[in-house]
């Protein structure tokens, strides 16, 4: 390996600095996006990544520039970088690497920290945070010297990506940052090779086509894995080969295109309840797919576990058949176990005309509710006409309740990994970094491709700030905030007007209720991108127009809709039974 292959050769008098070691360290590790918060001790390590063409996006919370970085790493298959500073700006970003962690999204966060000779003596921002990184992270460890930060940073990289992909933290002494080594003394390691593709065992993928062919009410489960894994091929190719139903979960959602034959989402409830066989492409059973267990599933039903990781395999039911490996790739080996032994499912069998039936019910009743014509809006109706606009290869960024798991159902994803949401956390204030991330993946891989941020308004609370970085950075994201006053619910101007005439708001304001009528477009205006306070489809309409016809501008749209909206009917409780 050649030695010093990103340094110039000197003399040997020639020296470095600790944070040109770091940023040539992540250079070599094809880093390409930078999220962070600057301050003592860190700056000098972004500038240093900048020197080098690796792009830095200054956010205005660490929470939001680790959510940034890791929706990076989903994007592209290599982490992005949260820089952040000692102490609270560390603990700020340990949702975002918790975040990460549970959703199985590659992040590297570096974090400055006290200096070594000042440890257990009060120092500025002492924290223990390797300690403390360890419980949130795959890899958590602080390089001896500064000859050393070339290797942890490319083990962290590795780890990041390898296996079941995941955070990694590299800790910096403030001193080492400054610190001058001689130059010839930096080892830098060689970019890490992508991930290896692992198979599954042979006679396992038998079994598992078998036990496919001998099912009645087949089902086929497409989880955020298969998106990251790009299944997309292999997948959508299984689908249409052996005729098969299958349910995305929401950000599995594209994979194959929500608008194929096949797509049952329409009938969730129905297909998972009584699908005799699922195959589940790198989903888990975990809250978002109620854990496998009755009564949201049949209490005989056969899983089939594809995933890339082990520990996965028979959490919460003991599957049928578990097919360890590359999502990609064992859905490759299962395509050619059908081309041997050519099976498809019937078309006309009783099952899909059940779930036909069921779709044709619950899309008739959410165009019931799309279509009404009183004012203030629903959310079916907001939904509808921001779906008629958008277009078909956007990044849809969602977060909120009500927001997101209706929006979910009704705003449509054609192609993978361009729906990112609150994931496996349930995480509220992910909806801006996302987003930024989104559109600066998209701008250099996509010039052109738009970022819609569909936030509640108690979603967008988290990280509105972020509005400031969108316009600083001058990224045409268009934000849609869909405002009902609150949390699940919320009141009218003058009901809450009415209350606060009775007692002081801390004690007869409900917990879940916001300022009616808040103007968020505001926000945006302040910072010089557009905004718009709407109130009817006709404003609604024109507003999302103007703003897809901006390719340069950002621009929110603040939709005020019923305080007292919620979904249809639901056959089961989501999560919670809640009475609220």
């Amino acid at each position: 390996m050649p030695e010093n292959k990103f340094s110039e050769h000197s003399d040997g008098s020639e020296e470095v600095s600790g944070a040109k070691v770091i940023a040539q360290a992540l250079k070599a590790q094809d880093v390409q996006y930078m999220f962070g918060v600057v301050g003592i001790p860190v700056t000098e390590i972004a500038l240093a990544a900048q020197e080098l063409g690796i792009r830095y996006i200054g956010m205005r919370n660490e929470q939001a520039a680790s959510y940034a970085a890791s929706a990076v790493g989903y994007l592209t298959g290599r982490p992005g970088v949260c820089l952040v500073v000692s102490g609270p700006g560390l603990i700020h970003a340990l949702g975002g690497m918790a975040n990460a962690n549970m959703n199985c999204w590659p992040l590297i966060v570096i974090g400055g920290s006290s200096e070594r000779n000042q440890e257990t003596m009060g120092a500025f921002q002492e924290f223990p945070q390797v300690e403390a990184c360890r419980l949130y992270s795959k890899f958590s460890a602080r390089p001896c010297s500064v000859e050393a930060i070339p290797s942890v940073i490319e083990k962290a990289v590795r780890i990041s990506i390898y296996g079941r992909p995941g955070a990694c933290y590299v800790d910096i002494p403030a001193d080492f940052v400054a610190l001058q080594v001689n130059v010839n003394s930096i080892k830098y390691k060689e970019c890490c090779l992508p991930p290896p593709v692992s198979l599954a065992d042979t006679p396992a993928v038998c079994m598992a086509a078998s036990v496919i062919q001998s099912a009645k009410q087949p089902l086929l489960i497409i989880g955020k894995g298969a998106a990251y894994a790009h299944a997309e091929e292999s997948i959508r190719k299984l689908v249409e080969q052996c005729k098969l139903p299958f349910l995305p979960t929401p950000m599995g959602k594209g994979v194959v295109p929500d608008n194929h034959l096949n797509c049952v989402s329409a009938a969730r409830s129905r297909a998972l309840q009584f699908a005799d066989v699922i195959v589940l492409f790198g989903a888990r059973l975990n809250w978002i797919l109620h854990f496998g267990l009755p009564p949201r599933f049949r209490p005989d039903v056969k899983f089939i576990q594809v995933d890339i990781c082990a520990e996965e395999l028979g959490n919460n039911v003991k599957p049928a058949v578990t097919l360890l490996g590359d999502i990609n790739a064992v859905t490759k080996q299962l395509l050619e176990q059908f081309d041997k032994t050519p099976w498809h499912y019937p078309p006309e069998s009783e099952w899909w005309k059940t779930l036909r039936e069921k779709m044709k019910i619950n899309e008739a009743a959410s165009r019931e509710l799309a279509s009404k014509t009183s004012l203030p809006m629903n959310y079916y109706t907001v939904f509808y006409h921001v779906q008629k606009q958008l277009p078909s290869d956007c990044f849809v960024v969602s977060e909120g309740a009500n927001t997101m798991d209706i929006g979910r159902t009704v705003l449509q994803n054609y192609l993978p990994r361009l729906r990112l949401d609150a994931g496996t956390f349930g995480t509220m204030g992910v909806g801006l970094g996302f987003a930024i991330a989104a559109a600066l993946v998209a701008k250099d891989r996509s010039p052109g491709q738009r970022v819609i941020c569909v936030e509640g308004d108690s979603a967008f609370g988290f990280s509105g700030m972020e509005v400031e970085t969108i316009c600083r950075y001058n990224l045409p994201i268009i934000v849609l905030v869909v405002n009902n006053n609150g949390i699940y619910q919320g009141f009218d101007a003058d009901t809450w007007k009415e209350m606060l005439k009775v007692q002081d708001a801390a004690i007869v304001a409900p917990p879940m209720c916001l300022l009616p009528n808040a103007h968020y477009e505001q926000i945006m205006t302040a910072f010089g991108g557009k905004g718009y306070f709407v109130q009817t489809p006709e404003e609604l309409q024109k507003s999302l127009r103007q703003s897809l016809g901006d390719t340069t501008t950002p621009s929110l749209i603040n939709i005020m809709i019923e305080p007292q909206g919620t979904r249809k009917a639901q056959d089961f409780h989501w999560l919670t039974r809640s009475n609220m």
